[in-house]
């Protein structure tokens, strides 16, 4: 049944926007066009701040300072339990979700997928947002300047989600 829902729901949303643009007389193509126009101006809009964000995480990664910043950190962490291995995605999350995703896979094959360390990725890929990205795209894409509340709130929601993914997996598991 579920599989039968998840095949069906785009053709019938489809069926529903173009019957409900049809009732309420509203020229179907031209406004799809025009949507489309927006949407292709938003791109461009966007795609230097996005290029960047993937150019300073590449520059990161390559540079070594994630291995070193791990190095550093490991007595501090391990008094809390909290798994080394985590560590690069509790710094790249708010950064890149395709880079976290990356860690998290990587994470799962080494370790396992019910290890403690495969577990707290699980929970904090959940828990936590690709805040930097989000707030690069959705604020250029409305030319929105001033985030400093912004980014200071996410950030400290996104740490609440990398703690609460420990204790909660200390909790449950």
């Amino acid at each position: 049944m579920l599989n039968l829902i998840s095949i069906s729901i785009t053709p019938i949303l489809l069926l529903l926007i173009i019957t409900h643009g049809l009732f309420k007389r509203v020229n179907i193509f031209s406004t799809f066009t025009s949507g489309a126009k927006t949407g292709i101006q938003t791109v461009f809009n966007i795609l230097p701040t996005l290029v960047a964000i993937l150019i300073a995480i590449s520059m990161f990664n390559a540079s070594g300072a994630l291995e070193l910043l791990g190095k550093l950190l490991a007595p501090i962490l391990n008094i809390i339990n909290f798994p080394l291995e985590t560590l690069p995605l509790a710094i790249m999350r708010p950064i890149s979700g395709g880079a976290s995703l990356a860690i998290v896979s990587n994470i799962l094959k080494t370790t396992g997928i019910s290890s403690y360390a495969g577990r707290v990725a699980s929970v904090m890929m959940g828990s936590t947002e690709t805040t930097f990205y989000v707030i690069a795209v959705y604020f250029a894409a409305i030319r929105i300047k001033n985030m400093r509340h912004t980014l200071k709130a996410a950030l400290i929601a996104d740490l609440a989600g990398i703690i609460a993914s420990v204790i909660v997996v200390q909790f449950f598991f």
